[in-house]
């Protein structure tokens, strides 16, 4: 943590790491699958330093992951394995096979850290974008609130807007919030990509 920053109630010192922070790639594009009493968490990132950061995320957690290419140019798929460390996740962000957040869904800086690494970057100088799963309008709504209860009032920007569907952190005392929540970049990270 660098020296120039508070520690949060809410930021990523405030709690040890823990499997369930995977609920931040949900907030996301991220996916969860059952499998027994297991369950596996993924998403599709555009940069290979995306994939490295989760991957060493995944390691601080004690969850085996990969990243591997997709068959579209310039795309990786972080997987975790399957574990009964998840399994949680698959029981309570599943309605069937649609993703869906929990009663009481919450985010911290743990949480915001990984949705930021996935799929965070800058649009502008004084705003951060996070971005959404296209076809997860039913969880938008949810992810928006609990953005606005740590602090981080947002605005939805559609899918048929550029770098949409997202949620848009703007204002300078808002994105000093986020940075104090999601904490200093991962190694490797361009300086646009993080707050």
């Amino acid at each position: 943590m660098s020296l120039d920053r508070q520690l949060s109630l809410f930021g990523v010192e405030a709690r040890p790491a823990s499997p369930l922070d995977f609920e931040g790639l949900l907030a996301g594009a991220g996916q969860v699958v059952r499998m027994g009493g297991t369950a596996r968490v993924s998403v599709v990132v555009d940069a290979p330093w995306r994939a490295r950061a989760l991957l060493a995320e995944a390691t601080a957690r004690g969850i085996p992951a990969t990243g591997e290419r997709t068959e579209v140019e310039g795309q990786i798929r972080f997987r975790t394995a399957y574990s009964s460390a998840l399994a949680v996740l698959g029981a309570t962000w599943l309605r069937g096979a649609v993703k869906y957040p929990p009663p009481g869904f919450a985010l911290d800086g743990r949480r915001l850290r990984l949705w930021a690494i996935a799929a965070g970057g800058r649009d502008g100088s004084a705003a951060f974008t996070l971005g959404l799963g296209i076809s997860d309008e039913q969880c938008w709504e949810v992810v928006g609130s609990a953005l606005a209860t740590v602090g981080l009032p947002a605005t939805l920007v559609g899918p048929e807007a550029e770098g949409g569907p997202a949620y848009r952190i703007a204002g300078r005392r808002r994105l000093a919030r986020l940075a104090e929540l999601v904490g200093d970049p991962p190694a490797g990270v361009p300086g646009e990509f993080w707050v």
